[in-house]
């Protein structure tokens, strides 16, 4: 059980994302980001040929996630062991920037709700 008396450390990040879960449209859409990098990490860990899985978590975080695409190395580089998890952290991030922006987009939309005078 939280302290109510003790103050978040960090009270700006949690108002900065907290319209990435405060809605369904946000969290529907969270849902399915995960969804899309669980199935991606489970075929490239578990298959010997993952072919083109890397495009549902591409595709799930556009347009933020090709740029985590974009910044993922090589696998004939020095640092290929690191693409998968480079791919990874970054299309959640892209993910998480993504139903940040849908929840406030939902916020703007959704209609103002007024006190009852009861």
């Amino acid at each position: 059980m939280p302290n109510a008396s003790r103050p978040h450390r960090f009270p700006r990040l949690r108002a900065m994302l907290a319209p990435a879960v405060d809605n369904w449209p946000a969290r529907v859409y969270l849902a399915a980001v995960a969804a899309s990098l669980g199935v991606f990490l489970v075929v490239v860990y578990a298959s010997s040929d993952p072919g083109f899985v890397g495009i549902w978590p591409t595709m799930t975080t556009a347009p933020l996630g090709i740029v985590a695409l974009l910044v993922t190395p090589g696998a004939d580089s020095a640092l290929g062991w690191l693409s998968t998890p480079v791919f990874t952290v970054g299309a959640a991030l892209a993910g998480l920037a993504n139903a940040t922006l849908l929840g406030l987009f939902t916020r703007k939309l959704s209609p103002r709700r007024t006190p009852n005078p009861a």
